[in-house]
């Protein structure tokens, strides 16, 4: 249960004055439901209200503080309202007029009633010349200066939501806000020179000048070291609970593995062979593996999931491998499937399309263990589907899915499922601390050695012919080509729109070489489509960026990216690297359509410059911050409020530390600090965590 004390906190923000119910949605969609989530969005600029300059000194487009007498109201002729409602204002050295649209007569004639002095703060606009203000921000009497904000901060906005009112709603919200008890560690937060939680919170939201909106300000730095903190316990608090489930120790004789090798065209790298000791180690302990491999495009992390799940074949359990979408689980099967022969291990496929009696054969031959390996994708979750004994579990693209799948998976294996997850994505540290801190981490840093490097240039979108023509000469030497559509906005459906314009466009050059995937496609559609590209009746393949994740169709030489300017780094790189997987010199178009943002070009320079993943997700860090990192709204990352992953990566080491120091020394919080951190923990929505201790 929440603690009561927090009971003010995750009232509804409709419970705010000023937000009535057509704010609270717009609220809702900026910040959250709740009054927390109000806090938790802070400033991020400054209005200065000191500058207090005569009518005869003000500056177009400043801010400015008057103080003046009222003089004649004007109020528009007839009822037109396209003219405003002007009240003229003075002073010793000239006069202006006050702008109102849609005024209201009677609360004007109240507020500036003519003949008295009155302290006008607000916008100064010149218009044909002469200085005017256009509904004034603050309106006081002389004797009431005090109520005037000489510093105000202001706050991030959505469409239809005033700053006043988000300003008010925020500063009520800061009024309610309890004392809580304090969760850090007193010598920690005194060598940082930190204020307490609430302190902290109102200085976040009083800013005196520019330093303090930045993130190593004091009350700033101790926000996001709260929300870390909160992150790295709940991380270390779910680790803790799947270490202490007994694990089976799994070590196979190797039988099946060294079959495998020899039908392999390559031999495995370094980095594959020092992650398939990690993996045999941690297989080999009493306690559950959770290991996270980061490879980066095509550095064979599959093929070091398949010989993690011959280990648990050749003790003669079952093993899984799930991936996020029916085209990657289909891929992989065949991709596995002539290994699998070779080795003489049964594999079978499972997807939401395998129904009715096929479906039935392949769950009743899975609980009676006649198969080895069973590839699949969400499906592999529904209650149904029960194994005779899986004791591995491989998960393809993680960041598509939450701990809890984590969690579900290894449920399926009663005696202690341990579980690999890999993913394409490379990772920054910082972000695999957050996201897989229950997790051991294995790096595949090497390609194998057959790839060749891709020729990777940025093209002005004026040169589009070119580029058709350059398509146009690699098709007819049997190359079969990419070509990905913009991202427009956040929005599948003009996603799809954009695409299915360019379909039509190519479609009239090349006729029917040109095939469509988009994410609005039923399964079987694009598995249908993406066949008649693997198999060479389709040459150039129009697509959304559906294939970002896994496609492997080795004759694929040329990837063209359109409005290569609105993606991020990672997911370029990502849609690179469906190119490059066979022996043929490839290439990569970036067309760009100018002109180009300062951080647009950084991106498509990095592009240029590397392959190398795990360089390109550190400077996409850099670039844009860890909230759009991957470029997709369902990643399983998580997004902080207060914390910026790029300014604060040694908060979130430090956190990560202290998380693991308290699980260790305390691990079921009942220890001196323990009431304070869960209090940290329901104060951020980490209440599954607190599920995971007994007392708890």
């Amino acid at each position: 249960m929440r603690p009561e004390i927090l009971f003010p906190l995750f009232a509804r923000a409709s419970s705010l004055p000023g937000i009535g119910p057509r704010l609270e949605k717009l609220v809702e969609r900026l910040a959250g439901p709740h009054v927390a989530d109000l806090l938790w969005h802070l400033p991020s600029g400054l209005i200065d209200r000191r500058f207090r300059p005569p009518i005869a000194e003000v500056k177009d487009g400043e801010i400015a503080t008057v103080n003046v007498t009222v003089g004649l109201h004007v109020p528009p002729p007839g009822r037109n309202k396209r003219v405003p409602y002007r009240v003229w204002v003075s002073d010793e050295t000239g006069e202006m007029p006050l702008i109102f649209f849609h005024a209201r007569t009677d609360y004007l004639q109240r507020v500036l009633p003519e003949g008295e002095k009155r302290l006008i703060s607000g916008r100064i606009d010149f218009y044909q010349g002469s200085p005017q203000m256009t509904h004034p921000d603050h309106i006081v009497e002389p004797e009431k200066e005090a109520e005037l904000p000489l510093i105000e901060a202001t706050y991030p906005l959505t469409q239809g939501l005033p700053q006043k009112q988000l300003q008010k709603a925020i500063h009520a919200a800061v009024e309610r806000v309890p004392e809580l008890p304090e969760w850090n560690d007193p010598a920690w937060q005194q060598k940082n020179a930190w204020p307490g939680w609430l302190a902290g919170l109102k200085a976040a939201h009083a800013p005196e000048s520019l330093a303090d909106l930045e993130p190593d300000n004091p009350a700033r730095a101790r926000l996001a070291y709260d929300e870390l903190l909160s992150n790295q316990l709940a991380l270390a608090l779910v680790r803790r609970r799947l270490r202490a489930r007994a694990g089976r120790p799994i070590k196979g004789d190797g039988r099946l593995r060294r079959l495998v090798e020899k039908a392999l065209p390559f031999a495995l790298t370094g980095a594959q062979s020092q992650a398939l000791a990690e993996i045999d180690a941690d297989m080999a302990s009493d306690r559950r593996m959770l290991r996270l491999l980061q490879g980066d495009v095509g550095s064979g992390k599959t093929v070091v999931g398949l010989m993690a799940m011959l280990s648990a074949v050749e003790t003669g359990a079952q093993a899984a491998l799930m991936a996020p979408t029916e085209i990657l689980a289909r891929q992989h099967a065949a991709g596995l499937a002539p290994l699998c022969e070779a080795a003489g291990v049964t594999l079978a496929l499972l997807t939401g399309r395998e129904k009715g009696k096929a479906r039935e054969e392949t769950l009743s031959r899975l609980a009676a263990g006649e198969i080895d390996i069973l590839v699949g994708t969400h499906a592999l979750f529904q209650e149904d589907v029960a194994f005779k004994d899986l004791a591995m579990a491989v998960v393809d693209e993680q960041h598509r899915f939450g701990v809890h799948q984590r969690l579900q998976l290894q449920g399926k294996g009663g005696a202690g499922t341990n579980v690999l997850v890999m993913t394409a994505t490379p990772i920054p540290r910082t972000l695999t601390l957050t996201a897989y801190g229950d997790m051991d981490v294995s790096r595949l840093t090497e390609k194998p050695p057959a790839r060749k490097p891709i020729d990777t240039r940025l093209v002005s979108a004026d040169r589009l012919h070119e580029v058709v023509e350059a398509v146009r000469r690699a098709m007819a030497t049997g190359a079969r080509v990419y070509w990905v559509c913009p991202l427009v906005e956040e929005s599948d459906v003009l996603d799809v729109a954009a695409a299915e314009e360019r379909f039509g466009a190519l479609s009239h050059t090349f006729g029917d070489k040109v095939g469509l995937v988009h994410g609005r496609m039923k399964a079987a559609e694009k598995d249908a489509v993406m066949a008649r590209f693997q198999s060479g009746e389709i040459s150039l393949l129009v697509a959304t960026t559906v294939i970002e994740v896994g496609v492997d169709v080795p004759e694929a030489t040329v990837m063209v990216i359109e409005h290569a300017e609105r993606f991020g780094l990672a997911q370029l790189h990502q849609l690179r690297g469906r190119v490059g997987r066979g022996s043929g010199k490839s290439t990569c178009l970036l067309l760009y359509h100018g002109p180009v943002g300062e951080t647009a070009k950084a991106r498509l320079k990095i592009m240029r410059e590397t392959e190398d993943g795990f360089v390109i997700a550190e400077e996409d860090l850099r670039l844009r911050g860890a909230g759009e990192l991957l470029g997709t709204r369902q990643s399983g990352m998580p997004e902080f409020r207060l914390a910026d992953l790029s300014a604060h990566a040694e908060l979130l080491a430090a956190a990560y530390d202290d998380a693991r120091l308290i699980v260790e020394t305390d691990p079921e919080l009942e220890g001196p600090r323990s009431s304070a951190l869960r209090v940290l923990l329901y104060l951020f929505e980490r209440d599954d965590a607190i599920k995971y201790l007994r007392s708890g």
